[in-house]
């Protein structure tokens, strides 16, 4: 691997002007793909196969106009007065919302009977004729023009999601970690020109990717969180992958090295570790598609294309560019540091000898820290987002609001069943006796008939739970209905399916915790067969495992003690705990597995190579650190802040996401990888290189840090050397 790279680098130096227009156009496709081609991206989840689709399937074949995405709007009026005295004005705006290109039917809260008690709010019902994801935003802004009239007379007007449309949008506080990754590398280069080659490739492979996921929106349904996801990977991984290249090259450079023969070693010796690294990421990315579930594995592949895209970036348009940079990739001030004489040891290799002085201290410390962080993952509480989760002040959050404040919280989530009535009945007879049974179901507060189908056979009810549809309340109440399938039918004659968006979370979210187990297990197993051949080790592979699920246990908790339980809510902008977003923990394990592999593929290749020269166990470990140390600081530091700057977005989702990737990687990189790891490497010492020699003939060697090409090179160099016959 490090010999092709190697050739592949001399190859795109040579011929930069063409690799770099090559990427300019790849660029401008994407960029017109995304705005030629782009789609809308949904906040709907569903699973095919779980109960909850079957049901909404079977509604969609028998009552096609109610298995359609349905909307709400909240009128409320103002204080010391009451809707009746603007009913005029309610019923000139449903009817003419009812008119709106996509709408089935629009119901006024006088008609359906949905008014508090004290006459001043309302709830309107809005059927849409489409899936949720099939509602043109031309009708979401032309309901929300038409209720105007309604805020123009003074009352408050809210509706939910299916209407306020807002998906998660990329904007400008993401920008923060971009500006703090700036300040970071020329803190760590001390050159404008070292510092912006990485930010620069990273934008480069950051556009094309998510250019490409926007173009692919017309055809695929996306989920609006994959591209933000995709930007959030891109740009750490892009930025880090570019600056391990820059700073061997620099390193190399300052040593003495021809600028042109270290553009190609650096691409052979520190490219193969960012290329094996990537394909870490990659194999955790794609390994979201085992667990079958869609919009799961859409946003894994788009992550998965983009890491992709900023490996191969590093890999051809890096050395292009210092190709074109020459020898000012190292500024005169770093010249005449490097030669300096005097300087005290690099701070790697200070921290190295005090963990390898006491490495059972550290290794005690760090278990029982990580391990109290980890204890509110114990109370992990999982569901998808609703309005209650929107942000504060959205119209689908005070649209939740006003209905729970003026009909309980089960009227914010309401189930929706499906019932096969029985033959040889008349269909409202029956449909009384379902009223009456489910009626009589615990946690149910009401039951509403929502239509029968034309032939009789089939009808559809709204079941309001007494609770909120992210409570556990509410999950056992599903679970109840479902239960009472047989009873149901054996007492009414009707068969039963509960289906609707709050069932058809809860089932997302079982299915998502059910996966997890199943997910671990593949992406472990591959990720510990590539380790063990990248190192020619056992022992490596299973303690950068180990050291992994000690950042996802302590990530976890951290996330539950903030965005759950409201712990330094203000903080962060958290107004109330809520469930977590129920996606979050396998996602977060994946991409945290291939950043935390890695770390340890930056730090352990530079043990191996000290290993292979001929340090013993204990030189090693403390050489390796002190060499990559630095680089790796900086490189955490960045992808801690690219993801930080995500915990400035107003979506939930996107804040809970960026604070535990960010979480997660600084407890990785600065307490697992580079202080854990080396504790347990020197404890080990002879050991942790141990491999099987069966092992060792049958797997290939990737030659992760270069020893191959080292030797390839010196023959090289000894048959210049010697004279040739003329």
């Amino acid at each position: 691997m490090a010999k092709l790279l190697y050739r592949l680098a001399h190859a795109a130096r040579r011929r930069r002007g063409l690799v770099l227009g090559i990427w300019l156009l790849v660029l401008a496709v994407a960029g017109i793909g995304a705005l030629g081609f782009a789609g809308q991206t949904t906040n709907q989840f569903s699973i095919p196969g779980t109960e909850s689709q079957r049901a909404l399937d079977h509604l969609k074949d028998k009552l096609p106009q109610a298995a359609g995405a349905s909307g709400r709007i909240v009128f409320a009026a103002p204080q010391g007065k009451t809707l009746a005295q603007e009913q005029q004005t309610i019923d000139g705006v449903i009817a003419q919302i009812g008119k709106t290109e996509q709408v089935a039917g629009a119901f006024s809260p006088f008609v359906t009977q949905a008014v508090s008690q004290d006459g001043r709010i309302g709830l309107a019902q809005v059927q849409f004729s489409v899936s949720p994801p099939e509602v043109k935003e031309s009708t979401k802004d032309a309901i929300k023009t038409a209720v105007q009239a309604a805020a123009n007379s003074g009352m408050e007007v809210a509706y939910s999601q299916e209407i306020a449309g807002e998906m998660v949008a990329i904007g400008v506080t993401e920008g923060i970690g971009v500006v703090i990754a700036a300040i970071v590398l020329v803190l760590t280069f001390g050159s404008l020109v070292a510092a912006g080659l990485p930010l620069l490739t990273a934008i480069v492979g950051v556009g094309i990717g998510i250019g490409g996921l926007y173009a692919l929106t017309s055809v695929i349904d996306m989920s609006s969180t994959a591209p933000v996801l995709a930007l959030m990977l891109g740009l750490a991984v892009g930025i880090d992958y570019a600056l391990f290249i820059v700073h061997r090259h620099r390193k190399q450079v300052l040593g003495g090295m021809e600028v042109n023969e270290s553009i190609a070693r650096a691409i052979g010796t520190a490219g193969s570790a960012v290329f094996f690294a990537g394909l870490t990421v990659i194999i955790a990315l794609v390994g979201l598609t085992v667990v079958g579930i869609p919009f799961l594995s859409v946003m894994g592949l788009a992550a998965a294309a983009t890491v992709a895209i900023a490996v191969l970036v590093a890999l051809t348009l890096v050395p292009a560019i210092l190709g074109f940079v020459g020898e000012k990739i190292v500024s005169e001030k770093a010249r005449a540091k490097a030669t300096a004489p005097g300087q005290k040891p690099a701070f790697g290799y200070r921290w190295g000898r005090a963990v390898a002085k006491r490495p059972i201290t550290a290794l005690v410390l760090i278990v029982v820290s990580l391990g109290a962080i980890a204890i509110p993952a114990f109370s992990l509480e999982m569901g998808l987002p609703d309005d209650s989760t929107a942000p504060q002040g959205s119209p689908q959050q005070r649209a939740n609001a006003l209905v729970t404040e003026a009909f309980g919280p089960g009227f914010s989530g309401p189930l929706v069943v499906v019932a096969d009535l029985p033959s040889g009945v008349n269909p409202q007879q029956a449909l009384g006796a379902l009223v009456g049974k489910l009626s009589s179901v615990q946690d149910v507060t009401r039951v509403v008939p929502a239509g029968v189908s034309p032939d009789g056979t089939t009808a559809v009810l709204q079941v309001i739970p007494g609770s909120g549809p992210s409570t556990e309340a509410t999950k056992d109440l599903v679970s109840r209905l479902r239960e009472l399938t047989g009873e149901v039918k054996s007492q009414t004659g009707s068969t039963i399916g509960v289906t609707g968006q709050t069932a058809l979370n809860i089932d997302v979210s079982q299915k998502l915790s059910d996966a997890l187990p199943t997910y671990l297990i593949v992406i472990v197993g591959l990720s510990l067969i590539l380790l063990a051949i990248m190192f020619r080790s056992i022992l490596v592979p299973i303690k950068a495992t180990a050291g992994f699920l000690l950042t996802v246990a302590a990530s976890i908790g951290a996330v539950v003690a903030i965005f759950q339980w409201g712990w330094l809510g203000d903080l962060f902008g958290i107004t109330h705990g809520s469930p977590i977003i129920s996606f979050l923990p396998i996602l977060m394990t994946g991409i945290l597995f291939g950043l935390a592999m890695d770390y340890e593929v930056f730090l352990v290749s530079g043990m191996r190579e000290a290993f292979v020269r001929g340090d013993t166990p204990k030189e090693a470990v403390i050489d390796g650190l002190g060499h990559s140390a630095r680089v790796v600081t900086a490189a955490a530091l960045i992808m801690t802040a690219v993801f930080f700057g995500f915990v400035f977005s107003h979506d939930t989702v996107i804040k809970s996401m960026g604070f535990a990737l960010a979480f997660g990687v600084m407890i990785d990189a600065f307490v697992i990888r580079m202080t854990l790891v080396p504790a347990l490497m020197t404890l080990f010492g002879k050991a942790a290189w141990w491999f099987p020699r069966l092992l060792d003939r049958i797997t290939p060697n990737v030659d992760v840090e270069g020893e191959t090409l080292a030797r390839h090179i010196g023959r090289q160099e000894q048959h210049e050397k010697v004279p040739q016959p003329v």
